[in-house]
């Protein structure tokens, strides 16, 4: 009896020590909110004959992200979508590079949307934070997005893309 006491106590105080010791480490965290804006600059399809209008595509879309802190960085999104009509799930990796050379990659999954007619119209992505460099060195953490496609212009295959992003990490202690 007195075993199975001890194993419930250990396992108590193990829980309570994970969720304190997490709790601290979200409180440390930073929040980083962001608009950005893209384009497509280069993008390669094939369709795949399963059902009408599938099909697989990487595109590259680069872009600028403007922070709440004043900053700017140019950004170059890679991503693979896997689309029926225009909307299904998209896999994206980030590369937001700052002025001063500093780099955070992000790599997020999500969902574009779009019309009937094949027009896409807005996205969602969430993913992590994967790597830094320069005062990002050692970073982690989370990215969330929300954009809005605006319909393409005469030659684009793809509408330009505007929206917000939130960016919550730590860095390591110095």
């Amino acid at each position: 009896m007195a075993t199975k006491k001890s194993v419930v106590v250990l396992i108590g105080i193990l829980a309570i020590s994970a969720w304190i010791l997490g709790s601290a480490i979200q409180a440390g965290a930073e929040t980083l909110n962001c608009r950005f804006f893209n384009h497509q600059t280069k993008a390669e399809a094939v369709p795949i004959p399963d059902v009408e209008g599938h099909v697989i595509r990487l595109t590259i879309r680069e872009g600028v992200q403007i922070f709440e802190n004043g900053e700017m960085a140019p950004t170059k999104q890679v991503l693979y979508n896997d689309l029926i009509k225009a909307a299904g799930a998209i896999e994206t990796y980030t590369i937001i590079t700052f002025q001063d050379g500093s780099t955070i990659v992000t790599h997020t999954k999500g969902r574009v949307e779009a019309t009937p007619e094949g027009l896409q119209t807005t996205s969602k992505f969430t993913g992590d934070i994967i790597h830094g460099t320069g005062r990002f060195q050692g970073i982690k953490g989370t990215y969330a997005t929300s954009s809005k496609i605006l319909p393409p212009e005469k030659g684009e295959s793809s509408g330009k893309s505007i929206g917000e992003g939130t960016y919550v990490y730590t860095l390591p202690s110095k």
